[in-house]
């Protein structure tokens, strides 16, 4: 699968309602994608092996999406088969007062990724131009001075050797009020319903316009964003994960070699009595 066709490129216009939530990439069913995730995870386990043995990269990996488009159950699906000691996920929800008393970035930069390491962002930096504008907190200027300031920390980032996927699951409201009146149904998915949830799609139109320019802000080279359709999980999973493989496959991985020569450890061994 060309990964590229989903990297949102075209940040002219109404881009969202061009891109079609319940895409499968060509799979007829959940089946048949998951025979190739059984591999993609067991490739993603191989790399992040290397990559954490090699430690010249970082990987920062930033999940955004409307309520319910399945971030936690990405996270899950798609980094279930690693190395945990090489992976964390830190979700931002509202800022704590001795957040709020620094930069909209300091708490952020304290999770990025170190050298060999992969990090998820479940709800990221993004949430601070997102949140505040759409409920008329942020006006439009400080808005812009944001996005210029996440362009110039990302551009740090990348130019430390981190790098950043960034991955929009892209929902459709039909199929938002589904998993939420799912989650009502469900005793065993209760704990993840929130009433605000109900109150925020009243401003789905306005979310979709803060995303637009979110993409037309701060999609660049070296910090992309791919849209991921979100309405079928299986393919949300498989897509998420297969962007994933490809972007460590075209790094130059290789496990370190020893900088001084090969030590004789034969006097180390013990003779067999």
């Amino acid at each position: 699968m060309n990964i590229d066709r989903y990297m949102i490129k075209d940040t002219g216009g109404k881009i969202l309602r061009k891109l079609d939530p319940n895409e499968t990439g060509g799979f007829k069913n959940k089946e048949e994608a998951d025979t190739q995730m059984v591999s993609l995870k067991e490739r993603l386990a191989e790399l992040q092996d290397i990559f954490f043995a090699q430690k010249e990269h970082s990987l920062l990996i930033i999940l955004q999406g409307m309520d319910s488009s399945g971030k936690d159950g990405t996270v899950k699906h798609v980094f279930s088969g690693i190395n945990p000691q090489g992976f964390t996920v830190t979700s931002f929800k509202k800022p704590t007062l001795d957040e709020s008393a620094h930069d909209f970035l300091w708490r952020v930069h304290k999770q990025t990724p170190a050298k060999g390491y992969i990090s998820a962002f479940n709800r990221s930096h993004y949430e601070d131009v997102l949140v505040p504008r759409v409920h008329g907190s942020q006006d439009k200027d400080e808005t812009k001075r944001r996005f210029r300031q996440i362009r110039h920390f990302e551009e740090m980032l990348t130019e430390e050797n981190t790098i950043i996927i960034k991955l929009f699951l892209h929902i459709s409201k039909g199929k938002q009020l589904e998993k939420i009146q799912e989650r009502l149904q469900d005793p065993t998915k209760h704990w993840k319903f929130d009433v605000s949830d109900l109150e925020e799609r009243k401003f789905w139109d306005d979310y979709q316009e803060a995303y637009e320019d979110i993409f037309k802000e701060t999609a660049t080279d070296n910090a992309p964003w791919y849209w991921i359709p979100a309405n079928h999980r299986w393919f949300r999973n498989y897509l998420s994960l297969n962007i994933v493989v490809k972007t460590l496959e075209k790094l130059n991985l290789a496990y370190p070699k020893l900088n001084t020569p090969t030590p004789d450890i034969s006097e180390l061994i013990s003779p067999r009595h």
